[in-house]
């Protein structure tokens, strides 16, 4: 394996572990600090906001830097966010550094380093590779997000050993900002790269396709937003009264079963394409988040939503390895920008509007709200590229 896949790897496993606590985390931190569910999304919209402003803005000058000096400022950021994240207060104050900050409640694949490392990973690889290198760097991700979602457990640990509950949330910023500092030790050993630019302009003869993506891709974020992880954790917390351990170790397995669905979506891929693979096992979970809405009992939830996770992740490599597939090399990063920074803004609208359903006789509200869009997304998906295949599919 080359060097830089594998710096890319573990930097991506490093930043998982601190998404993973930070993001359950943050919403028991605001809840404890006495806010309620409308302020709570505010702030995690202002998060993700932040979060397409500087994704924008670095694939607006990918381009004209070097990859890695671009990487390392990310990183960088993420030490900043920790430890403003530990000495701040008031909402005014929360919220700015939830914009500003690398925090992004949505997990996942939304992010400012996502792209530049998209862009890295497709540069070094064949087309026959790409979608099982993607599925790998997937699988690292999701396996390290559990594993920090495992570690919010520590605030209540540190209290039953009398550390007094807002310093024990202060304990996991300080070391997210301790990540932060292993990522940036970690990119600076990655080589210099450019991105490849197009001679007239980022997007050049994908522009269309790479716009269609992007529109269809921001319905699917938009949707998800209404059960990003700080909002299912704070639905979990409101409704059934769950403890952050038990949260802790929910999130874990919703991981785990993420994570282990990403190599098998690369090889079903192979079999049936990389659009029916993404549709196909989509809108399954979906009906199994709607039906988690209506559920009263905690177990029959918490199953139905482990299911949803073993399912509802598989399109991810599949969606990636897709967009670096149908567009030309020179527009890659440019391509990975445009279609990520549309998703990050329309899943910043959702958890203010999550925050309103949560407060509404029903709860489950905003579950049934996020299946039903994703299933429409499915079928515009499948209708809209069922016909435009990636190269090495075409070969078969």
């Amino acid at each position: 394996m080359r060097s830089d896949i594998l710096l890319l790897y573990v930097g991506r496993g490093v930043r998982g572990i601190g998404d993973g606590f930070a993001v359950i985390v943050l919403p028991a931190y605001l809840s404890a600090a006495g806010y309620d569910t409308v302020a709570i999304g505010a702030i995690l919209t202002a998060a993700l906001l932040g979060t397409a402003a500087l994704t924008l803005s670095v694939g607006a000058i990918a381009p004209r830097y070097d990859l890695r000096t671009l990487m390392i400022a990310g990183a960088a950021l993420m030490v900043a966010t920790g430890l403003a994240f530990a000495n701040v207060a008031g909402i005014a104050l929360i919220a700015m550094v939830g914009c500003l900050g690398s925090i992004n409640p949505a997990t996942g694949d939304l992010g400012v380093l996502v792209p530049l490392e998209q862009s890295m990973l497709a540069h070094s690889v064949a087309n026959e590779e790409r979608t099982r290198v993607f599925a790998r760097y997937g699988l690292i991700g999701a396996l390290s997000t559990a594993a920090g979602a495992l570690a919010a457990a520590a605030p209540d640990f540190l209290v039953h050993l009398g550390i007094a509950q807002p310093d024990a949330f202060k304990i996991l910023f300080y070391a997210y900002a301790g990540l932060g500092v292993v990522c940036v030790l970690l990119y600076r050993r990655l080589p210099h790269l450019r991105a490849e630019a197009a001679p007239a302009a980022p997007l050049g003869p994908s522009r269309g396709i790479v716009y269609k993506l992007a529109a269809l891709f921001s319905v699917d974020a938009f949707a998800g937003g209404f059960t990003g992880q700080s909002i299912l954790a704070l639905w979990l917390f409101e409704k059934f009264h769950l403890s952050i351990a038990t949260a802790s170790v929910f999130f874990f397995w919703t991981g785990i079963l993420g994570a282990f669905s990403y190599p098998v979506a690369a090889r079903l891929s192979r079999h049936i394409g990389l659009i029916n693979t993404m549709v196909f096992t989509h809108i399954p979970s979906s009906i199994f988040l709607i039906i988690a809405a209506f559920a009263s009992d905690l177990k029959v939830v918490l199953g139905l939503l482990l299911v949803r996770s073993a399912l509802s992740q598989m399109d991810v490599p599949a969606r990636t390895s897709y967009v670096m597939a149908v567009v030309t090399p020179a527009e890659r990063a440019a391509a990975a920008s445009v279609t990520a920074v549309p998703r990050s803004l329309a899943s910043a609208i959702s958890p203010s509007l999550a925050g309103f359903l949560l407060a509404s006789p029903f709860t489950g509200l905003p579950l049934v709200v996020c299946g039903t869009l994703k299933i429409v997304y499915d079928a515009a998906l499948l209708f809209s590229f069922r016909h435009l295949k990636a190269p090495e599919e075409v070969r078969q």
